[in-house]
């Protein structure tokens, strides 16, 4: 008998009617023979309902706290996916992330899983129970609820299935797989059959929302395999693994991330050691830097432009504008009117003339580019964010309208 991971997302479990509906795919998944362990979201909202309801007592609030509160919307999905499971005649039992052992470090808002304790889920398992797991949380050291970030119930169910060695790990969304770009926004997007992990891997960093970029890491590094499909239509979804059939697709995916702000230090001295010292004050705030961009020294001053997540701007410049006078750094700005695109695919590594084609859909498009950052498989651009919807319309069709 295999094992089976599933992890539901929060519009797969918003109410009651889908409730039973993912309860019934569970279901269909067990009485074919496999164990079943499930991974569940907040319902809907219900995080950015609780972060508001934080922000009507205080504009800062305490991270640990944070953490206790939030942890609360995935409790509630498990229970109440549990209590259908058992109205359909299913035996099942929910955890929360630290009675199904997740240990993680003690950074608050995202932490990461150190290990996991496997013994209560095997032993329910053993039971023959469908153990039903809240995602996106564990316990630290201190005995404090953590949670991994936004996007960390699909790292709790990959970490599930790596530590339990399940047959594979299907992540159920509402769209029917990974696709060349986002459905909602490009009518015509293509469905794709499979992705390998490092072209999904960049698709999720770069601000495709099917899977979070550190569950797609760590399905990597433990090679799981993975396969994302639609709670809401049973049809085959997109598999994501090591190797793909060679395709005639030159790039696999277009994205879009609107959560990036943009930061220029000016004036800064032209002399060793100062990228060191500005970057080293972003590592030290646990604040993740992006694209980074260095200009050519003139009278011996430069400047340093580089990106970070929007929520982590005011952070990152106040924490600049206290070593601004010892490092000599003549002017700090920042800007979050702005978005990252960026295509993806294995096949422009051997192909010359994908940026350019790239490049003149945007020029075609009458879009400016900002800043430029590129790897062996992927092409990131910065423009203005107003003009990032008319930019992935522009770059998909001139990449796959002829496939």
């Amino acid at each position: 008998m295999s094992l089976i991971v599933q992890k539901f997302g929060g519009t797969s479990v918003r109410d009651t009617e889908r409730l039973f509906n993912v309860a019934r795919i569970i279901a269909d998944t067990y009485d074919q023979g496999h164990d079943v362990v499930v991974v569940v979201s907040a319902q809907g909202d219900t995080t950015d309902d609780l972060i508001e309801k934080a922000h009507e007592i205080t504009d800062r609030p305490d991270e640990r706290e944070m953490d206790a509160l939030l942890a609360t919307g995935e409790q509630i999905s498990a229970a109440l996916l549990t209590m259908a499971l058992k109205k359909l005649g299913y035996r099942a039992i929910s955890l929360t992330g630290w009675q199904a052992g997740f240990l993680t470090d003690a950074n608050h808002g995202k932490a990461r899983v150190r290990r996991i304790n496997k013994e209560r889920i095997e032993n329910e398992l053993d039971k023959k129970n469908i153990v039903v797991v809240t995602g996106f949380q564990g316990l630290n050291r201190y005995d404090d609820i953590t949670t991994l970030g936004r996007g960390g119930s699909d790292t709790s169910a990959v970490a599930l299935a790596a530590v339990l060695k399940a047959k594979r790990c299907q992540i159920f969304t509402d769209v029917p797989g990974v696709y060349t770009a986002d459905p909602r926004l490009v009518k015509n997007a293509i469905k794709l059959d499979e992705i390998t992990y490092d072209e999904m891997l960049e698709l999720a960093s770069l601000g495709a929302q099917v899977l979070h970029n550190r569950s797609v890491e760590m399905a990597k590094k433990y090679n799981v395999k993975l396969e994302v499909l639609s709670s809401l239509e049973r049809v085959p979804g997109t598999v994501v693994k090591e190797v793909c059939k060679m395709e005639k697709m030159l790039i696999k995916g277009v994205a879009k991330d609107d959560n990036v702000a943009r930061i220029s230090l000016v004036g800064l001295p032209d002399r060793p050691g100062v990228a060191f010292k500005v970057f080293s004050v972003m590592a030290s705030h646990n604040i993740n830097v992006d694209i980074i961009l260095q200009s050519v020294g003139r009278e011996d001053t430069k400047d340093i432009t580089f990106t970070v997540a929007r929520k982590d701007c005011a952070e990152a410049v106040q924490a600049l504008e206290e070593i601004a006078p010892s490092l000599g750094i003549k002017k700090i700005t920042a800007d979050e009117n702005i978005t990252k695109v960026s295509i993806v695919g294995a096949g422009m590594e051997s192909n010359p003339g994908v940026a350019a084609r790239m490049f003149e859909a945007l020029g075609e498009a009458n879009i400016n580019i900002h800043m430029i950052s590129t790897s062996e498989i992927k092409i990131s651009v910065l423009i203005d964010k107003e003009l990032g919807d008319k930019a992935v319309l522009a770059i998909h069709h001139a990449f796959f309208d002829e496939v």
